[in-house]
């Protein structure tokens, strides 16, 4: 199942939950409404967080929506980030062995990790499906970072890694953007980074989370970043060094993970800093970049300059 949350501009500016099928996308409360039902749940929160019952009933009603042909085509509407209040958006760091290297051939590592490593993106700075983020007018190395992000879908503390996967509800795209040149300078003064992964925009999310019945196996997904149309990056999920069960047994032995909190598992190799010709990588206004799972779903964003658009003022997808 796909779980959205969106805006239907005909409708006003009022966030929606939907279930994607395909090409459109049903309103799980006006569909319920107006089939005299019950309504399962009201947002992705709740319909990844309540139990293996609100899915079947939601999968029932999406079926009695669909006969009663009371989808919409995702085309008329603007997808949000699904879950815009995780309690905490977890990001794990230096994941992948090629983007290490990368890392310590620009002064971003200053120790070889023998242990998952994480830092936290503000709540604050999501930013959804289409959405314009800005680069601020002094940032020169703006650089991309699509990444597998997994959902928690009950408490987890004290998890066992043999258990680990019985917590996790469902998985999304998310773009780490992140101003190099600051990272630099927090690495250096031996601080994490905060403010290189933190200004506005700089985790956009999305579209959809799929529940994990939707794939195979998460550990073996391709995931890419276009920007302009031109392939930048083409990395597989199975690089990664530390796999969700590792960072899950080992950030929950202290750290409380609540249901809906996100985890970001960390940079593909293949990003614009590590490269040759960096400078001519780097995101600049007028940039358009999409990040994808191929052959499931993508992720757009519009990079501007200060004062060019407000991200909550653009077009639907479409």
């Amino acid at each position: 199942m796909r779980l959205a949350t969106f805006v239907d501009p005909s409708l006003g500016v009022d966030a929606r939950f939907g279930i994607v099928r395909g090409e459109n996308v049903v309103d799980v409360v006006a569909a319920a409404n107006a089939l005299q039902r019950a309504v399962p749940a009201t947002s992705v929160k709740i319909a990844l967080t309540s139990g293996t019952h609100t899915l079947e009933a939601l999968e029932e009603l999406v079926a009695a929506a669909e006969r009663a042909k009371l989808s919409r085509p995702v085309a008329g509407v603007k997808f949000l980030p699904p879950i815009p209040d995780p309690s905490k958006f977890f990001c794990v760091g230096k994941n992948n062995k090629k983007h290490r290297e990368e890392l310590a051939a620009n002064k971003m590592l200053t120790e070889a990790p023998n242990e998952p490593t994480g830092f936290i993106k503000l709540v604050s700075t999501m930013s959804g499906d289409g959405d314009a983020v800005v680069k601020p007018n002094d940032i020169t190395t703006l650089d991309y970072e699509p990444e597998l992000c997994y959902v928690v879908g009950k408490r987890a503390h004290g998890v066992k890694k043999a258990d680990a996967m019985d917590y996790i509800a469902g998985f999304t795209l998310t773009n780490d953007v992140s101003a190099r040149e600051i990272q630099q300078r927090e690495v250096a003064s031996g601080s994490r980074f905060w403010t290189a992964k933190n200004m506005p925009g700089f985790a956009p999310v999305g579209p959809c989370i799929l529940t994990m019945d939707e794939v195979t196996d998460t550990d073996n997904l391709w995931v890419t970043c276009d920007v302009n149309g031109k392939r930048r990056l083409r990395s597989n999920t199975g690089d990664y060094l530390y796999k969700i069960s590792d960072v899950l047994a080992h950030f929950s032995r202290y750290v409380v993970f609540e249901p809906g909190d996100l985890i970001a598992m960390g940079a593909p190799s293949g990003v614009a800093v590590g490269q040759p010709n960096a400078e001519e990588l780097y995101l600049q206004p007028g940039d358009d970049m999409m990040i994808s799972f191929e052959g499931l779903m993508s992720l757009r964003t519009r990079i501007v300059a200060p004062g060019s658009a407000s991200k909550n003022n653009l077009p639907v997808r479409g």
